[in-house]
């Protein structure tokens, strides 16, 4: 049963943000939104607006920041950083001066954080967190959401790949398939976590209806797959029989062509739902397999578009 009267969602106009938006409403909440449009109710440069906004709201949601899908140079690498740090930082400045605040914040995160991991999953309590770029926007991130003055009872969601019909993650890898370059990309084995983007809006549910949950909370199903079963699979459901591999040379190149980096789908994310587990989450698509089934009902024939970095 829905618990939540009001929720405020910043980073409502991305992908994720249209989806936990539209269900939450669908479910009788009221949403109201922070951006840096006319069409939200407050905008990020009207900090009291800000405050007023969350003011009495039951849970704020922040998925605010610049699609990673791009090529890391400064530029985009600063609007990486600044997208996520900053507006988790001014957040956190307006829930301290906000005198009834929400009594939940969760704050997007990604299970990109952790190290590269063939050998073992990665869970909430004994997973290594890795280097480079991508680890440290992510550490800076969550370290802003958990120093933030406020005693509002906080969670990052360290969320993995997200997958829905109608964009996301998933037109990319279905455009492969229909060009018949749906193969293994590099080696293959590098694991691919994921969760469906149902799964995503019902997580945010349960982690406000459990008030002991506080902390990073991996989005993830129990069944991740390799890199070469999730092509496959995806194959399988738009009924290809066979796609051409990709190995890493070419996906560096395809990468530069398009403007994004081949680390998206090379580095191999293992990530387990340690806490989502122990406090009894059912996950509406568990499997890959009803997953991609769900998304293929809704999704139409031809090439689908893919945002470009």
């Amino acid at each position: 049963m829905n618990t939540l009267n009001d929720v405020v969602i910043c980073g409502a106009s991305g992908y994720i943000g249209r989806q936990v938006r539209q269900a939450l409403e669908a479910s009788g909440t009221k949403v109201r939104t922070i951006g840096r449009g006319g069409s939200s109710d407050a905008v990020w440069s009207d900090e009291q607006g800000v405050v007023d906004l969350l003011n009495g709201a039951d849970l704020v949601v922040n998925l605010a920041g610049r699609s990673v899908s791009c090529r890391y140079n400064k530029r985009n690498a600063d609007e990486i950083f600044s997208s996520r740090v900053e507006t988790t930082a001014q957040l956190g400045r307006a829930l301290a001066r906000t005198s009834q605040p929400p009594s939940l914040w969760v704050n997007a995160s990604t299970g990109t954080i952790y190290r590269d991991a063939r050998d073992r999953p990665m869970d909430e309590k004994s997973g290594e967190l890795g280097k480079g770029f991508s680890v440290a926007v992510a550490r800076a991130w969550e370290q802003e959401l958990f120093d933030a003055p406020t005693p509002v009872r906080k969670v990052a969601l360290r969320m993995s790949i997200v997958l829905g019909a109608g964009g996301g993650a998933i037109n990319p890898l279905i455009n492969l398939a229909r060009m018949g370059f749906g193969g293994k990309m590099g080696d293959g084995r590098q694991m691919f976590s994921w969760v469906h983007i149902d799964d995503v809006v019902r997580s945010i549910t349960h982690i406000a209806e459990h008030q002991d949950i506080a902390g990073p909370v991996n989005i993830a199903t129990p069944f991740p797959v390799t890199n070469d079963e999730m092509m496959s699979k995806v194959r399988a459901t738009l009924g290809r029989q066979r796609g051409l591999p990709t190995p890493g040379w070419m996906l560096e190149f395809g990468a530069r062509i398009i403007r994004t980096e081949s680390e998206l789908v090379l580095k191999s994310r293992w990530v387990e739902p340690g806490v989502l587990a122990d406090t009894g989450f059912q996950f509406k698509f568990p499997t890959l397999d009803s997953a991609l089934e769900q998304i293929a009902r809704e999704t139409p024939r031809g090439l689908l578009p893919v945002a470009l970095g």
